[in-house]
């Protein structure tokens, strides 16, 4: 039998488990999934191979609000009826003295991540085009749901959430970093003063793009995954960051420059925002100001990550520090390039 990897307390999780899901049988095994300072994603497999999918917050002195188990929960619960497809939610478990904190399981989705550029092209060919619409078309039904019909009304403020945005991640950059960076601030200023008017609120995912996906079989997507930053607000930061992932600049640096959407097959930006355009009743004529904005927000959220490694928060975690600095100038110089589109 494998080891149970950290994070599991494999008793009580059993007994938790079997009481939530009477067809389990035991023992269970334990694999992780996706770990680091995220959501730690298990793979959960009792003796007669049904598997499952528990999620848990990262171990150590995490912040609770960061890593609200119970509001994820409740978020795939919520559009488990929707048109958006989610996995199965099977149960909540708010009693730490079983794992040592909040955890949910869910029903394990087939399927598969398709992560980096090397799966993109791994990926059948003949699907890629489906996938890539199935992507947009899940998303403009997630914009067009209303939350409150789907109990999720309380979910967040929904006012002024770019101006609210600015803020945090300007806040978070002045407060954690260790150096000036004059085009952040610059390029903040800018933004704040041309924030879009924002036509109305819905559930902005937060993080959306095809690798946070499950890649059904069939080319279609089977179910939306990593809802930890899902809020209310402007549901075309979404759609932007998208496109900011898309990876259509062949210069892109870092993580931007290793997408799957760069293989042949998945096609443009520009195909995505038509379609996204064609099936939505949004005005899309301000999205060059929040692809701007997305470029900028990463670049905030890539220097806290620097500034950590370069602390040595990361543990025997190695990262080098002029390759970072580099692609945090690559996300603010295209930040400055969407700018000038608007």
């Amino acid at each position: 039998m494998s080891a149970v990897p950290t994070g599991i307390d494999a008793g009580p999780v059993t007994a938790w488990m079997t009481t939530c899901i009477p067809t389990l049988v035991p023992p269970l095994s334990f694999e992780l999934i996706t770990g680091g300072a995220s959501n730690l994603t298990f793979l959960v497999t009792d003796a007669e191979g049904g598997r499952w999918v528990l999620r848990r917050p990262p171990t150590g002195h995490v912040l609770a609000s960061a890593h609200d188990m119970a509001r994820e929960h409740r978020i795939i619960a919520a559009l488990a009826d929707t048109p958006v497809p989610v996995p199965p939610a099977i149960g909540l478990c708010q009693d730490e003295a079983v794992n040592g904190a909040d955890f949910y399981v869910m029903g394990f989705v087939e399927g598969e991540i398709v992560f980096d550029r090397s799966d993109g092209e791994a990926y059948d060919p003949s699907k890629r085009q489906g996938l890539a619409a199935s992507l947009v078309d899940t998303l403009v039904d997630l914009h067009a749901l209303e939350p409150a019909a789907v109990g999720l009304g309380d979910l967040g403020r929904t006012e002024d959430y770019c101006a609210r945005q600015l803020r945090r991640w300007k806040r978070q950059v002045d407060e954690g970093s260790d150096r000036d960076l004059p085009l952040f601030q610059e390029l903040h200023t800018r933004l704040v003063d041309g924030v879009p008017p924002q036509q109305g609120a819905g559930i902005v995912h937060g993080d959306y793009r095809l690798d946070n996906c499950m890649a059904g079989f069939d080319g279609t997507i089977a179910a939306v995954l990593d809802w930890e930053l899902c809020t209310l607000g402007d549901v075309l930061a979404d759609l932007a960051g998208m496109v900011m992932w898309w990876g259509d600049d062949p210069e892109a640096r870092g993580r931007l420059g290793d997408v799957p959407t760069k293989a042949d097959g998945f096609g443009t930006a520009d195909d995505v925002i038509a379609r996204y355009a064609a099936r939505s009743d949004r005005n899309l004529s301000d999205l060059p100001w929040y692809v701007a904005f997305q470029h900028w927000r990463l670049a905030a959220i890539s220097e806290g990550v620097r500034v950590r490694y370069a602390a040595g928060a990361m543990g025997d975690q190695e990262r080098d520090n002029d390759e970072q600095s580099d692609g945090i100038d690559y996300l603010l110089s295209g930040a400055e390039a969407w700018l000038a589109k608007t």
